[in-house]
């Protein structure tokens, strides 16, 4: 008996697998089993899904992250289709598969150990202060009258940290050093919206008030009775020093949000800074507030002379919206303090300082009429660009 010719049965084979294979088409991704798995507590990656970013060419991704819906995409999406996803990307994370794209942090400390999901989670609230070791009992006196809803983080300008390390609070607490800086230096470099966004408020305060009569749980209840999104405590002039006397504590109300006191009684009540108006001095803000006041300080502007009486462009209504609590007051013990007090003619003497601050009023308060006429103008030239209806 004649042997087949091995040949042609290797060839007859192939045909015959190829007619199959166009007969029942079938998309094979590669798949890979690993006895492990991957997670931070917002995302578990199994080995199944190593290959799952090498895989996409060859058909529909089913993997998934915990507590992440899955994001299903055919070959056949057009580009039309998926430009809404790619536009929900901040920049910087186009190349990444939208699940896995974290666009929010916070400041609260996390364990070494243990499974991410047991940490315990962020504060409800910030607070922020700028510090020197000099300052330390009024600042430990401060922090006690915040209760543990409050994430810390202390700006010091000194250049002395650990030290702080003598009060239990401060080992939990985010420490900045950055010698001889100001609070809105501060502000701008650390203090991005994404990074405070789980904080309901912050309290950005000077180092310098006192805080005997003050109690922040109860603060928060009266600004969120009021629905005031940029808030600061009344001050007492009893005990300590005011700069404008709309800021200045009332003792027959529980907030006030305007004045007709002092200068105000002259001028129309309704402009800054007899209404709608706080001080930089110790402002409480909202987060959704924040980012609005974080994107207006000017990175050269250090001192943040001029914010305060440009707050009003963060709410939509001013009147209404900023105010100041009576009924939790504090006393500003020192006023301005920046600066060596001792020689005015030399570099970074206190006179020198001041003089700069106002310089820098002046430079945003300029920059803000321009930015001002500049949309103003935009926005005619669009008006006048668009066809009759």
């Amino acid at each position: 008996m004649k042997k087949p010719n091995p040949i042609l049965t290797v060839l007859s084979a192939a045909s015959i697998g190829f007619l199959i294979g166009v007969s029942f088409p079938l998309r094979i991704a590669p798949t890979v089993v690993f006895p492990f798995s991957l997670g931070d507590g917002n995302c578990i990656v199994s080995g199944r899904n190593i290959l799952a970013r090498f895989s996409t060419p060859f058909g529909n991704s089913t993997s998934t992250a915990e507590g992440t819906p899955v994001l299903q995409q055919s070959n056949a999406t057009s580009d039309s289709e998926t430009a809404p996803l790619e536009k929900t990307k901040p920049k910087g994370a186009e190349r990444l598969p939208p699940n896995i794209v974290v666009r929010e942090s916070d400041l609260h400390m996390r364990r070494l150990w243990g499974h991410p999901r047991e940490d315990t989670p962020p504060r409800k609230y910030l607070l922020v202060l700028t510090v020197g070791y000099s300052d330390r009992d009024n600042v430990n006196a401060m922090v006690h009258k915040f209760s543990d809803n409050f994430d810390v983080m202390l700006f010091h300008y000194d250049g002395r940290t650990t030290e702080w390390d003598e009060f239990e609070w401060s080992k939990q607490a985010i420490h900045v050093s950055a010698r001889k800086q100001a609070k809105w230096w501060y502000a701008k470099r650390f203090m991005h919206p994404s990074i405070v966004a789980p904080y309901e408020y912050v309290f950005l305060w000077d180092h310098d008030l006192g805080v005997e009569t003050f109690d922040a749980e109860e603060y928060i209840k009266i600004v969120k009775k009021h629905g005031l999104e940029i808030s600061q405590p009344g001050l007492d002039i009893v005990r300590g020093v005011k700069s404008f006397d709309i800021n200045v504590r009332r003792n027959d109300t529980e907030i006030h949000t305007s004045t007709s006191a002092g200068k105000c009684s002259t001028i129309d009540v309704h402009q800054r800074p007899c209404s709608g108006f706080v001080e930089v001095m110790a402002p409480v803000l909202t987060r959704e507030a924040w980012s609005c006041v974080w994107h207006m300080i000017q990175n050269d502007l250090v001192h943040g002379w001029g914010l305060d009486w440009n707050f009003w462009r963060c709410v939509d209504e001013p009147e209404q919206q900023i105010g100041v609590v009576d009924a939790q007051y504090v006393a500003h013990h020192e006023g301005f303090t920046l600066g060596n007090k001792d020689n005015d003619t030399v570099d970074g003497s206190r006179r020198k300082v001041r003089l700069r601050s106002s310089a820098e009023f002046g430079m945003l308060k300029a920059r803000l009429y321009n930015a001002d006429r500049a949309q103003a103008a935009a926005l005619l030239a669009k008006s006048n660009a668009a066809p009759p209806s």
